[in-house]
């Protein structure tokens, strides 16, 4: 009876999702409710998490929980740290779902918002999640070693260093792109600096709290998450001189960002990189969360058109088509 129950909810999920999908791809009388996106999201991907995931994980991965990891057999105390598995599941969340996530949709808006949607859901289910499960897994088992490293073992050094080269070039262009997008955002912002700039101590402080075990990872991350919320609020309040210091020009943030970023290179991950990351994924999934639930409670309709005329390409942001310009923005 029990295994009848799970087999209808998740029918239902599936139908639901379907439905869900299928009025925003095809209602075109009236305005789609905004609601429509979250059921297909939500739906969408509970539904792969539960059967695509835990097959792959299972058949392809064949993930084994008693297989040490590399932070257990090469700990160093370093790069190699054992460290509790949701400050892991956070670190890796914040190093994926950079602003890259949150600006493209905006980008590939040009479109239209069925395109978008439509990309999120099924690359995301078998592109996206796919290709980070296998890089990190295979890292895993090969001791953390990268991507590069890897194709040099696993094929010839010809072909490893073409890719460590190609890597690199790939990674400059990203960071350089994201770098910019952060620094318009917080050039002459002083609330938005000082956020951010209160996530270092904070992350400094939950990381040796976890690390000399002073306090659990619940009394740590309700220690963060209340002095980010603190920082957030009281950033709005700051006194004239602190404005002043923290008011930044575009080229003074780039040199800091490029600071911050040597720092947390260089020092041990489990003092500032994952901490932070850690922190940061709870401004993340709740701002994804508080979006959510307000859709859910006002439901708004969407005032812009399933596609656009920009499809064919010519648009100001993207000047190509659809296709591939939608899955190279997103």
């Amino acid at each position: 009876m029990t295994r009848l129950l799970r087999v209808a909810l998740w029918l239902v999920i599936s139908l639901l999702g379907a439905a869900a999908v299928g009025v925003a791809a095809f209602q075109r009388n009236e305005p789609v409710n905004a609601l429509w996106l979250v059921v297909a999201g939500v739906c969408t991907f509970a539904v792969a998490y539960r059967f695509y995931s835990s097959w792959l994980v299972a058949k392809v991965l064949t993930v084994d929980d008693t297989r040490a990891p590399a932070a257990v057999t090469l700990n160093d105390g370093k790069d190699f740290v054992p460290t509790p598995k949701w400050v892991v599941f956070g670190h890796h969340f914040a190093a994926i779902a950079g602003p890259g996530p949150l600006v493209g949709p905006v980008l590939a808006a040009q479109f239209g918002y069925l395109p978008g949607t439509l990309w999120i859901l099924i690359g995301a289910t078998l592109g996206g999640g796919v290709h980070d499960a296998v890089i990190l897994f295979a890292s895993m088992r090969r001791n953390g070693k990268s991507l590069g490293q890897m194709l040099k073992e696993e094929m010839n050094p010809v072909i490893g260093l073409i890719a460590m080269i190609s890597l690199l070039a790939i990674m400059t262009i990203l960071l350089a792109v994201l770098g910019l997008v952060v620094v318009k955002a917080l050039a002459e912002s002083p609330w938005g600096l000082f956020t951010i700039a209160a996530t270092i101590p904070l992350a400094f402080i939950m990381g040796i709290m976890i690390k000399t075990g002073k306090a659990s990872v619940t009394a740590a991350s309700i220690f963060g998450v209340l002095g980010l919320c603190a920082a957030v609020v009281g950033g709005k309040y700051l006194p004239p001189s602190w404005n002043a210091a923290l008011t930044l020009e575009s080229t003074q943030l780039a040199w800091a960002i490029m600071i911050y970023g040597f720092a947390a290179s260089v020092l041990p991950v489990w003092m500032l990189l994952a901490p932070r990351d850690y922190l940061s994924t709870f401004m993340k999934l709740g701002t994804v969360a508080v979006l959510g639930l307000f859709i859910v409670l006002l439901h708004p309709p969407l005032h812009m058109p399933a596609v656009t005329p920009f499809i064919h390409g010519g648009g100001f942001v993207v000047p190509g088509p659809v296709f591939p310009f939608v899955c190279i923005t997103i």
